[in-house]
């Protein structure tokens, strides 16, 4: 009997048990789920940053404006000249008509001359010469360089970054590395070179230019007089390239495209779907203007399909959809 007990409180236990089975921890319970935005009414600054250096505005050729020999020169090197100063000036022979350059007595006349001047181009400092009295010179040869004393601030701008200035700013605001208080300059200029421009002798002869040169944009901007600074000293260089309030803005990474139109995935109440074209404005290059397409309070995926999160690097530091970098909070 003792046995026969034993037997069923076993089998009891085995096929009986008291609670019931618990599931399978193994089994997945979740779902993945996109993360999503609201589109909302806010402000863009369009402000672009660019790390810029000092340089000293090129100097300028001075160039012969007639054919002949160097008879004076007035100036020397290291002498500071005014725009429009004479520099040397060349001896040109004035060609006579045939039947005039004989005397009554059939004897040749002797040769006239006349003397042109040749100017500096700019004011500036004469940094070099490169005639001396009695060479013969061409007309367009170059003679030497004047040094402006003037200087410049200038950067590289990112092609992508060239969609956010559409508006062509004619001014930036600089900051000096160690240097005087930020300053506004005008005159802001933005320069693609032409392709071809770069182009060296044996190109111009009949040789293929490389198509990868002449590419690099360049914004430039003069400094203003009285602030003092130095070749090479860094700077940093804001451009304002305009601001919008009280728009529709969502993240870059909602969106497929960064300027003038673009996609995103709006989100219906019921979980479904929609891909939908929409207008693009200004972008801080976080945040973008909606200008079409969407409502306030439509809901969009955060991440569009492709798009990857803005994660910072390990110096705190995040590279944006359009290349530039922003170190601190993201929004």
């Amino acid at each position: 009997m003792l046995i026969a007990v034993i037997a069923i409180a076993l089998a009891k236990l085995a096929f009986f048990p008291d609670r019931a089975v618990e599931a399978d921890s193994a089994m997945p319970t979740g779902a993945v789920m996109e993360p999503t935005i609201p589109v909302a009414v806010g402000t863009i600054t369009n402000d672009v940053v660019l790390d810029a250096t000092v340089s000293a505005d090129p100097a300028v050729a001075v160039k012969s404006t007639a054919e002949g020999t160097v008879n004076k020169i007035y100036t020397e090197v290291g002498a500071t000249v005014n725009a429009d100063q004479a520099i040397f000036d060349v001896k040109v022979e004035i060609v006579r008509d045939p039947s005039k350059s004989v005397d009554a007595e059939g004897n040749p006349l002797p040769p006239i001359y006349r003397y042109v001047e040749v100017t500096a181009p700019t004011s500036g400092t004469l940094s070099s010469l490169d005639v001396i009295a009695g060479q013969a010179v061409s007309i367009g040869q170059a003679a030497g360089q004047v040094a402006p004393p003037t200087y410049s601030v200038t950067g590289s701008l990112q092609p992508a970054q060239q969609y956010r200035l559409l508006n062509q700013p004619t001014e930036a605001s600089v900051a000096i590395t160690g240097g005087p208080a930020p300053f506004s300059c005008t005159g802001l200029r933005i320069v693609t070179p032409l392709a071809g421009a770069n182009a060296d002798a044996s190109t111009a002869t009949g040789g293929t230019a490389d198509p990868g040169s002449g590419t690099t944009t360049t914004v430039s901007c003069p400094v203003p007089e009285g602030v003092t600074v130095f070749p090479g000293l860094a700077a940093e260089m804001t451009i304002a390239g305009g601001r919008a309030e009280g728009v529709l803005v969502v993240p870059t990474t909602a969106v497929r495209g960064a300027a003038q139109s673009g996609a995103v995935w709006v989100v219906a109440a019921d979980g479904a779907v929609e891909e939908r074209a929409v207008g693009l404005g200004l972008s801080d290059g976080r945040q973008v203007e909606i200008t079409g397409g969407l409502a306030d309070g439509d809901v969009v995926r955060e991440f569009a399909p492709g798009a990857d999160a803005l994660v910072p690097g390990p110096d705190g530091c995040t590279t944006m959809p359009d290349g530039s970098i922003v170190c601190g909070d993201m929004p």
